[in-house]
């Protein structure tokens, strides 16, 4: 599925949402979470492809996979925080997707502080001793 089809689909999904909100509700929230997963799996497959080159630079550049693996796994976290935050924001649970979206930006902390730790040793390394 290229970016014409997904938004494509995605416009006449919502065209279906704003037609369907007022006569059934939960029909029409079904509608946007179905094409939100459909284009979510489909974007996966386009994700792999970018994790394979970042990889593979990261092998060339000699970065530890450690590294590499913390900064997709950060990515991973953002980009399916987002997804479930504006899903539960369309469904009107506004307090909800704030809560997942804390949820993410912790998440992605405790993955960043090796990387942190790591960046502040090596200050720490190039600074004389006194």
């Amino acid at each position: 599925m290229d970016i014409l089809q997904i938004v494509i689909v995605s416009i006449i999904a919502s065209i279906i949402y704003i037609v369907m909100k007022d006569i059934n509700p939960t029909f029409a929230f079904m509608i946007i979470l179905f094409v939100g997963l459909i284009i979510f799996m489909n974007v996966i497959q386009q994700i792999t492809i970018i994790f394979q080159v970042i990889q593979s630079l990261g092998e060339q550049a000699n970065v530890p996979g450690f590294y590499l693996e913390t900064v997709l796994k950060i990515i991973g976290i953002a980009y399916i925080a987002e997804l479930g935050a504006s899903l539960t924001q369309d469904a009107g649970l506004h307090s909800v997707s704030k809560n997942i979206e804390l949820a993410g930006k912790i998440f992605i902390l405790l993955l960043a502080i090796p990387i942190i730790t790591a960046v502040v040793e090596a200050i720490i390394n190039f600074l004389p001793t006194v």
